[in-house]
């Protein structure tokens, strides 16, 4: 079969109007921290207020791990709990904490064996007591998730290639409540787009956590793999509480249930292996099945490639995308083209049938001055407080109706991370890398505003500065800190600094990943020994330490393998079991199947899940775009950190949690 095709659809009059602005600073921050003994706000509403945002519906998503002091069991708190809420832990049955937790969502059960089976309870408040469902004992700390590796290939000019499992997102597809993972296949041979040669087909595979392989989408030989070509949105984009997944498509495009969309016999590649010409589409598909839904024309298309600032396909091919609430209570999906010269999003809403062009940002009609401005990855938050989202676009931002809120003429960049880094500051802040020393003054990264673009401070840098981070890693000094690798000023040592730019040390952590993952309120970092001969490494979690002047590693996630060569990502982080720690998802060295670490350090602080805060979860949404980077909070999540206000978000009108059971 053949799926129809439409052409782009304009604005419908009436469609999302935009609700009313209104600067509300604390009301979109995240969730509650209650350190351990601490004593309990006062009770908030059973329910998230149901003004805000609509973001999905979660379960306490338990898990349970064998380890040398017992089991250790982690849940999540969710944005609709009462303040006062406490838990009791359940095992084989019969409860084992009869007085409720309520200091933390972790419990280490000394009595706990390889074969119990535990459950957690909800009670105080005016919520009625909700027992979760059952959860079995992990006899590590991962979970491995099988995976149905696709058939190796050859090109047309005879040469093989393979498959490994690369950049994933989470979406609740069948509105259980429950995760289920979006995967990228990338062939061996895939390209950066300055590399000639064909590539193999992209695949994108969803499965269960059990490994059950819902659909696989074949995007065809006339899309390009590579890091900067396929671009996947997985989100509630109809806010019917079950996710989407959005991607650009092409003729010959394979859907979930093997319908072609387009022209299946067409074939656009040139003699390079690049794709020039022909039809560009743009697809949204059922989370649950795979099948195309609505098919639209690519905006912009590609035109004249020349115009874009080469004639092979360098500049034109480079993609970006993302969700953002641009009315404050609905998600839009936009995608973009360009960013070294001419740069074009285009955000989008989808109904349940069909997807409506929301508005369109062009420098070729905004100005020139907007130009290159563009990173290999982007951000998404509120950053001037009037409660609908921004697009943080490299070194300019796009306010919520797609004109230009500011920019900061800094140039191309490949990293960015935007937080609330520093607590002493009100609002968010960006913490950049540049590569066009040469045109912004010789800054190799940045520390400014997310609201207005003044650069607070700055590290000197004389030509690429490839990576950059930021995070509370050094708990003997306020705030965050940041650092950025590969463009030392001339006799000048790396640095890195604290949130107010003074130095902390001379020597750099890696660049690459963060992590929440011992029990403290720091963040870890995340990187990989890297072996030049395979192009991958495996994974290692350090603990900077201040004593050390040194970043100390802490855990080895032996037999996976990290992804994008040198960029040392997992194929997603995020917080997805347990408590508001993070987990780390790697491919397996064989690709045969998703290992996903969780941490069995206990904790004694108490947050609302990750998931759930506005930023961090549109971020997660965005990790595996083109440069991957970590997600972050809307709030200061450090050492010293204030309590939060809690998430201004409403849930899918489903009428009950899923994954619990209601009990007296």
């Amino acid at each position: 079969m053949t799926h129809p095709l439409r052409r782009s659809r304009k604005p419908v009059p009436g469609a999302r109007k935009p609700i009313a602005r209104a600067v509300a600073a604390g009301a979109l921050a995240a969730a509650m921290i209650i350190p351990a003994g601490a004593a309990l706000a006062a009770p908030a509403p059973d329910r998230a207020v149901d003004h805000g945002r609509i973001m999905e519906r979660l379960d306490r998503s338990p898990v349970a791990v064998k380890t040398d002091g017992g089991v250790y069991v982690g849940w999540r708190l969710l944005a609709s709990d009462p303040a006062s809420t406490a838990f009791q832990v359940l095992r084989d049955g019969k409860l084992i904490t009869p007085k409720p937790l309520r200091g933390s969502t972790n419990y280490v059960d000394p009595h706990g064996t390889a074969d119990s089976v535990y459950q957690i309870r909800a009670v105080g408040g005016a919520a009625q007591q909700r027992l979760s469902q059952r959860f079995r004992v992990w006899s590590q700390n991962h979970l491995d998730v099988p995976l149905d590796k696709p058939a190796d290939g050859v090109t047309p000019d005879g040469k093989s290639y393979t498959y490994r499992a690369n950049d994933a997102s989470v979406g609740d597809v069948d509105g259980d409540g429950q995760y289920e993972i979006i995967l990228k296949w990338d062939p061996s041979n895939s390209k950066d787009n300055s590399q000639s040669g064909y590539t193999g087909n992209v695949y994108v595979d969803a499965y269960k956590l059990d490994g059950t392989r819902l659909w696989r989408i074949d995007l065809g030989r006339n899309i390009r793999a590579g890091a900067h070509y396929t671009q996947m949105v997985v989100y509630d984009l109809d806010s019917d509480g079950k996710a989407e997944v959005m991607m650009k498509t092409a003729d010959g495009t394979v859907d979930g249930g093997g319908t072609v969309i387009g022209d299946k016999d067409a074939d656009y590649r040139n003699s390079a292996g690049y794709v020039l010409s022909g039809p560009e589409y743009l697809t949204v598909f059922n989370g649950k099945t795979g099948r195309a839904i609505d098919t639209v024309d690519y905006l912009p298309g590609r035109g004249n490639v020349a115009d874009w600032g080469d004639s092979y396909g360098n500049r034109v091919d480079r993609f970006l995308a993302g969700v953002g609430y641009f009315d404050g209570k609905h998600p839009s999906a936009f995608f973009s083209r360009g960013y070294y010269t001419r740069t074009v999003v285009a955000a989008w809403d989808f109904d349940g049938r069909h997807l409506v062009q929301r508005w369109v940002f062009d420098s070729d009609e905004a100005g020139k001055q907007y130009e290159g401005q563009g990173n290999h990855n982007l951000a998404v938050a509120d950053v001037d407080h009037d409660q609908r989202d921004e697009i943080v676009f490299g070194s300019m931002t796009l306010d919520d109706d797609g004109s230009v809120l500011y920019n900061t003429n800094l140039h191309h960049g490949d990293a960015l991370h935007v937080g609330d880094f520093d607590p002493f500051r009100p609002g968010l802040e960006v913490f950049a890398a540049h590569e066009d020393t040469d045109a912004n003054g010789n800054r190799g990264a940045t520390f400014r505003s997310a609201a207005t673009g003044e650069v607070y401070w700055s590290i000197p840098g004389i030509k690429d500065t490839g990576r950059a981070a930021m995070d509370d890693i050094d708990p003997t000094h306020p705030g965050a800190e940041g650092w950025a690798s590969g463009s030392t000023a001339e006799g000048k040592k790396p640095e890195l600094r604290n949130v107010d730019g003074s130095l902390v040390s001379t020597n750099l952590p890696p660049a690459n990943f963060d992590v929440w993952w011992d029990g403290d309120l720091s963040r870890e970092i995340a990187d990989h020994n890297y072996d030049s001969d395979t192009a991958a490494g495996v994974p290692v979690i350090s603990k900077w330490n201040p004593q050390a002047d040194a970043a100390v590693p802490i855990f080895t996630a032996t037999g996976t393998l990290t992804n994008n060569t040198t960029k040392g990502n997992p194929s997603l982080q995020a917080d997805l079991f347990g408590d508001w720690r993070e987990e780390l998802m790697y491919r397996t060295a064989d690709s045969t199947a998703l290992r996903i670490y969780t941490t069995t350090a206990p904790t004694q602080h108490r947050l609302v899940t990750l998931m759930q805060d506005p930023v961090y979860r549109l971020g997660v949404v965005w990790q595996n775009v083109a440069y991957n980077q970590p997600p972050h909070t809307s709030y200061f999540l450090g050492t010293g950190m204030q309590t939060p206000a809690r998430p201004d978000i409403s849930y899918p009108d489903t009428r009950h949690q899923h994954g619990e059971d209601d009990h007296a």
